[in-house]
């Protein structure tokens, strides 16, 4: 899937040069790419069953993440009434520090600064005077020592492509980059484990281990801009997750630089280890709150020698569910995704992006991905098992591709639609996991809810991973169809076991719903790690858990 030349992974691709953003385009490379492959066909589409679930909301006051580029972008603490902390401001005397360690690498124009201090979703926005770009752990210690002492807040940021502001500060805080540790420490080709620094980016290690027959473990639309570091911060999660799992087993072992600048160096490559707790799995997830990952090793599977790609339309979400569980059976060892849109997002591409439908026209369409050692052996697994989901019913159109610019323009389809949604109008996003057989009625139930005063409401995501993607489009921002959404959607979620962040996290916009996916005594325990790992708060403050107040 990936392509260093070419803007094909449009879904958080924001390209940027020396902090620069840029809108992600992909419908310029794929409208050329037409997935003619083998065509099936069956009887048209029927109309799908609808599932309805009327739970009585309360009223709070929550705040939306929506897509809008047009508009200058209010500052955080206004949008949300945040009260800054008690943390130190930055003096003549502090600049002149980072100055004398960082020479050169010490950002100060508010122009340069304007890029790390917003989110990419352009709706968060910070005022940060001070941007460090290190390139050594022990730069990064000496700035953590140093701020620790000071009582100078310190915000850790990647590539910038995260959706709940956990990347960009409320405050001033001292923007600490990663971009330039962006060093390849070893591979070993007899374990599949790489080592490198925090601020590699997921694409040009993905582009390193192809030279090697390998490839990294995940694979996200942002994988252009977003760093390893950051990855692992968020505990991201991505298209191959089905088949390799998420970072928690992926991740070997990590560096990293605790709030006083202690260097806590769990750097190990080996498979087991069972001597104490493990530690780097505080760290995964923890948004940068308790300490900022500088090295990762991470396991990597080789590179498969076959992939196939098959898009199939159905006209039940039910029968999504029964082509995933044949998926599963037929399929096996080799199925490396499985991913769901419906009716709306076809829509959206072909709209917004001028990306052609090879299929009839359906309610839901399926994208699968195979990935295996033997290509014959792939293909005729794979076609066996889309002529059983074809005769048995469960599918009303499909084609497989095999050659790489068409297994291309097929991920397009499901790829691009974040990108589709931008050009749509004002976006509220959610990511959330639900039981699978829960995962669409919510769309359903918020179509309803939310009547003509929404202008589409759309579904797609993981559904090998039970991960949902809801947007919810309006012409404009607007509170009242906000207060219909929220919290609503959140106690739904929580109703069916389910959780209000996937994979995108908690960040600034999450942290006070943390109640509705967790119990307050896990909240409470996780506040404590926090205090024991940073007792003065300095790192990423105003993140991932809940106000004091809450």
């Amino acid at each position: 899937m990936g392509c260093p030349e070419a803007l094909l992974h449009c879904t958080m691709h924001c390209h940027r040069a020396l902090f620069k953003r840029g809108l992600p385009r992909c419908s310029s490379m794929y409208s050329q790419l037409q997935p003619d492959v083998q065509t099936y066909h069956s009887l048209p589409p029927v109309p799908y069953k609808c599932y309805y679930h009327q739970l009585q909301a309360w009223r709070r006051p929550f705040h939306v993440a929506a897509t809008c580029r047009s508009r200058e972008v209010e500052f955080t603490s206004m949008q949300y009434g945040v009260q800054r902390l008690a943390f130190a401001s930055i003096t003549k005397e502090d600049l002149k520090f980072f100055e004398h360690l960082l020479p050169g690498r010490v950002v100060t124009d508010p122009d340069v600064l304007e890029a790390s201090n917003v989110d990419w979703m352009r709706t968060l926005r910070g005022h940060s005077q001070t941007l460090l770009r290190p390139r050594s752990t022990e730069e990064i210690s000496q700035i953590l020592r140093y701020c620790y002492n000071r009582n100078l807040a310190v915000n850790p940021q990647g590539g910038n492509t995260g959706l709940v502001g956990g990347s960009v500060p409320v405050f001033d805080e001292i923007i600490v980059s990663t971009a330039q540790m962006n060093n390849i420490m070893s591979f070993n080709k007899n374990t599949g484990a790489l080592i490198c620094q925090a601020g590699c980016i997921l694409e040009n290690l993905n582009n390193y281990l192809a030279e090697q027959d390998f490839i990294m473990p995940l694979d996200l639309g942002s994988k252009g801009s977003c760093h390893i570091g950051g990855n692992v911060a968020t505990n991201a999660g991505g298209l191959r997750l089905l088949r390799y799992g998420s970072l928690r087993g992926t991740v070997l072992g990590l560096e990293v630089v605790l709030a006083d600048g202690t260097v806590l160096n769990c750097l190990t490559s080996l498979r087991k280890d069972n001597t104490g707790y493990d530690l780097k799995q505080l760290f995964i997830g923890s948004e940068g709150t308790l300490g900022i990952i500088t090295a990762v090793s991470i396991l990597c599977p080789r590179k498969p020698a076959s992939v196939n790609v098959v898009l199939l339309g159905c006209d039940g979400f039910d029968k999504v569910l029964d082509i995933f569980k044949e998926s599963k059976g037929m399929l096996g060892e080799i199925l490396s995704a499985f991913e769901f849109m419906d009716y709306g997002c076809r829509e959206l591409v072909s709209e917004h992006l001028k990306l052609t439908n090879p299929l009839r026209e359906a309610p839901f369409y399926v994208l699968i991905e195979t990935s295996g050692s033997n290509s014959d052996h792939d293909q005729e697994k794979l076609s066996c098992f889309v002529e059983k989901v074809m005769s048995s019913g469960l599918v009303t159109d499909g084609t497989i591709a095999t050659e790489e610019n068409k297994i291309k323009a097929l991920w397009a389809l499901r790829e691009c639609v974040a990108e589709a949604l931008v050009h749509d109008g004002y976006t509220y996003k959610y990511d959330i996991s639900l039981p699978l057989e829960k995962i669409y009625d919510i769309v359903i139930d918020m179509r309803r809810r939310l009547g003509k005063r929404a202008k589409r409401v759309v579904g797609y995501g993981h559904l090998g991973d039970g991960n949902l993607h809801l947007n919810v489009v309006s012409q404009a921002q607007d509170q009242q169809l906000l207060n219909n959404i929220e919290p609503y959607l959140y106690e739904w979620t929580a109703q069916y076991c389910g959780s209000i962040s996937a994979e995108h996290g908690l960040g600034f916009k999450k942290k006070d719903l943390i109640y509705f996916s967790k119990p307050r005594v896990a909240v409470q325990i996780m506040q404590q790690i926090k205090a024991i790992l940073d007792p003065k708060g300095i790192l990423n403050p105003y993140k991932t858990l809940p106000s004091s107040t809450q």
